[in-house]
């Protein structure tokens, strides 16, 4: 089985284009997140100087959810809101257990 027929299973979906669609949106996501960190970080004034761990919990507080705001529009905009939508409450379910918010349906 090789990549892509794996990737199917998982999530769901039918085409290898949807697949190749699903990898540019992650792409273009996590670009901008790094464009949208030096940005945040230089308006932030946090240098390397900052220990680690206070960068690292910026980075959480800004940028992660950054990120996932960036994944639906991009999912959007490249006509795939349905499976990121599905994407993002099956990842954050696994951070929250209860049976009755654990996404069930399909993409």
């Amino acid at each position: 089985m090789n990549l892509f027929d794996r990737l199917k299973k998982r999530w769901q979906i039918e085409s290898n284009l949807q697949v190749v669609i699903i990898l540019i949106v992650f792409a273009c996501t996590g670009f901008t997140a790094v464009y949208a960190k030096e940005f945040v970080f230089g308006l932030l004034d946090v240098t390397e100087e900052f220990p680690w761990w206070q960068r690292t919990i910026i980075w959480l507080i800004t940028i992660l959810p950054l990120y996932n705001v960036l994944l639906i529009i991009y999912g959007t905009i490249f006509g795939q809101f349905r499976f990121f939508s599905w994407f993002l409450k099956k990842t954050f379910g696994r951070f929250i257990p209860n049976k009755k918010n654990e996404p069930t349906q399909d993409p």
